[in-house]
């Protein structure tokens, strides 16, 4: 018995439309809206194959985690741009770096990270992959 890969994850946020823009807007995902077999409309983020439902505090889906907090996540997401557009890029939005960039080592091998916050404080890691192994793998997604 083992797990082969992750489907979605659950983020709890503060304001819906702030965390819409930041994955859209700086990081590129997409909104998805959809309906469940329960008939509730909810809200995710798309990226390759894998999305983020989230939750807004305070109206959180059951079943739901033990302790839902805005702010409590870890996310690394990977990428094929280089870090220094990455830069650029959120320099121009005026997004901070916290760190970076800095080498981590990631699932698959080495990375090339830069750290920043989603509008909940969320902590962001865009991670550059710096093997040959990594990059066939996302080219490949």
């Amino acid at each position: 018995m083992r797990i082969n890969s992750l489907d979605h994850l659950v983020l709890t946020v503060t304001d819906l439309e702030a965390t819409k823009a930041f994955y859209t807007d700086i990081l590129g995902m997409t909104v998805e809206t959809f309906q469940p077999t329960d008939g509730t409309t909810r809200t995710a983020l798309k990226f390759g194959q894998q999305k983020i439902n989230l939750h807004v505090q305070g109206s959180e889906f059951e079943p739901k985690a033990k302790r839902p907090i805005p702010g409590s996540a870890d996310l690394c997401f990977l990428t094929q741009e280089p870090i220094e557009a990455w830069q650029a890029h959120l320099n121009k939005h005026g997004i901070t770096i916290e760190q970076g960039p800095v080498k981590r080592t990631g699932a698959t091998g080495p990375i090339l990270s830069l750290y920043l916050r989603d509008p909940d404080g969320n902590l962001v890691e865009i991670g550059v992959a710096q093997s040959g192994k990594l990059l066939n793998v996302l080219a490949h997604q």
